[in-house]
């Protein structure tokens, strides 16, 4: 059974600040998510210091960042430290900025000594993992569901139309917008190829709403047909399993923002995963070139 305890990104995050790769000083500064660097952490929890928000975790190497070693890392929300015990086998995202690093999205995937239930069971994306047949509503009102894009090469990701974080959903955006106007000029993989923004606001992001944020974005306006990138939200009764299959955390915050993760997937025309980016620092060539190998075997 797999625990999730979600300590997700805010505008502006506490940090502990950073001395080579690690530090016993207190927070004093703040990490902008504009500068900051994610990085994948997996490891093992030795212990928790609730007094000063930290859990140390004896983590694997680090691509790109540091060697494997045992060291504290701060968490921003201290209640979450309540959930982890020694001996969890336990997965994260390292945030680092100019001032300091922060352990978010932590996930235990193994418990040491199962003593509870969890009250949802987050699934982290995988190649081959088949996706389930989620329903949604698009920017016209018409019921979807993932099952219709079988057999073309499908590009998901997650947002909200009011979220204030340009390197948010915003950024996710501007990259599919990149990604469509780039597939229009070859029309064979244009057609072999499919784009959807799920929102997970359905209360306030309506077909209207999505329709006006998505004209916006491929810069067509009130001339977009969406014959190739739609923009839809499940209801909201089949939100949390959607959500839970695509390992996105969505908590509502103040003045009508939600505090969540990132999730972008690549699904093959056989319906399963072929690629998953959890977080925002995927570039758009990147993920251009995988769409176009995905979609190249596919009938035209």
């Amino acid at each position: 059974m797999r625990r999730v305890v979600r300590s997700l990104l805010s505008g502006l995050m506490f940090a502990l600040p950073v001395a080579g790769c690690h530090s016993d000083a207190r927070p004093a500064a703040s990490v902008q998510s504009g500068t900051a660097k994610q990085y994948a952490v997996k490891g093992i929890i030795v212990g928790t210091d609730p007094a000063h928000g930290e859990v140390t975790v004896d983590s694997e190497a680090i691509p790109g960042f540091m060697d494997a070693m045992t060291m504290p890392y701060k968490v921003k929300d201290a209640n979450v430290l309540q959930d982890l015990h020694p001996g969890d086998h336990m997965t994260g995202m390292l945030v680092v900025g100019d001032s300091g690093t922060l352990l978010d999205q932590i996930v235990i995937t193994a418990q040491a000594q199962p003593d509870y239930k969890p009250q949802a069971q987050y699934h982290v994306p995988a190649p081959g993992d088949p996706v389930p047949e989620f329903h949604l509503t698009n920017q016209s009102g018409r019921q979807i569901d993932l099952r219709q894009f079988r057999g073309k090469a499908l590009l998901v990701t997650f947002i909200y139309t009011r979220c204030p974080l340009s390197d948010y959903c915003p950024h996710m955006s501007r990259n599919f917008a990149a990604i469509d106007k780039s597939l229009q000029a070859d029309p064979a993989l244009y057609r072999r190829t499919h784009l959807l923004s799920i929102s997970f606001d359905p209360a306030y992001d309506s077909p209207a709403v999505l329709r006006s944020y998505g004209e916006a974005y491929t810069g067509n306006y009130t001339k977009e047909k969406f014959e190739h990138w739609d923009f839809a939200a499940p209801s909201k009764a089949d939100l949390p399993k959607l959500l839970e299959f695509f390992d996105v955390g969505a908590t509502p915050g103040e003045n009508h923002t939600i505090t969540h993760s990132l999730s972008t997937a690549v699904i093959g025309p056989d319906g399963t995963i072929v690629q998953w980016y959890p977080t925002n620092d995927w570039k758009a060539e990147d993920v251009l070139n995988e769409l176009k190998k995905v979609a190249g075997g596919t009938e035209g």
